[in-house]
């Protein structure tokens, strides 16, 4: 059940990626981890005809845990993720803003407050050629201590504990780096400094309504 839940999740969001204007045509990707499993967008499908049958599902190796399309070319990015880190859900996205920002800078400074919901400043990694080992080495390193990363002439991944997190943490990335872009056209953003990122990180630890057990009325 839950890894139907999951492939349902992912063509959700595949859709929703397509519509937000993260990616053109088939081009990014999205995955789920379910304990030792991954599901996974397929290579080259329409999100628009993409069903969950038609979601991959492989062992975190890589290996095919049953049969059905080949998965997306940038799984070991995916994978190596999971490896690196406690993600349960990566999207991996083509967006323009965050694509322009990967060919002027070497991270995307703190510009607002917001960037603390991703660790921080978003480090821009090396090219490397989509699709492989390389790639997968050199975002998770400049992924480190951030759930977000531009990759240098392609896009940007961000991961979280669950696909909404995930998803939501591409969007912010988006709406960041379009905020750099915009104020840069008018002159040199002024950026905030580090102590504030990391206050804002401490009160972001709270935010949000508390869970329904510690809800209480008087």
């Amino acid at each position: 059940m839950l890894l139907r839940e999951a492939r349902e999740a992912v063509v959700e969001h595949c859709l929703r990626m397509r519509d937000d204007d993260l990616t053109v045509a088939t081009s990014g990707n999205i995955s789920v981890r379910v304990g030792d499993l991954v599901a996974v967008t397929p290579t080259g499908v329409a999100y628009e005809a993409l069903t969950a049958e038609g979601v991959c599902v492989v062992d975190l190796d890589g290996n095919p845990a049953e049969a059905g399309p080949v998965p997306s070319s940038e799984l070991p990015m995916h994978l190596a993720v999971y490896r690196a880190t406690d993600a349960g859900a990566v999207v991996h996205t083509h967006p323009l803003y965050a694509t322009a920002v990967s060919l002027l800078l070497d991270e995307l400074p703190a510009v607002h407050y917001m960037v603390a919901t991703l660790g921080g400043p978003v480090r821009v990694a090396p090219y490397a050629t989509y699709g492989t080992a390389e790639l997968a080495r050199v975002s998770v390193a400049a992924m480190a201590g951030r759930s977000a990363v531009v990759l240098r002439n392609h896009g940007a991944t961000t991961y979280g504990p669950d696909l909404a997190t995930a998803y939501t943490r591409s969007l912010y990335l988006e709406w960041l780096c379009r905020l750099w872009h915009q104020a840069s056209l008018v002159g040199t953003p002024r950026l905030l400094p580090p102590e504030e990122i990391d206050r804002v990180a401490a009160m972001l630890g709270g935010y949000g309504q508390p869970p329904a057990d510690e809800v209480t009325t008087s």
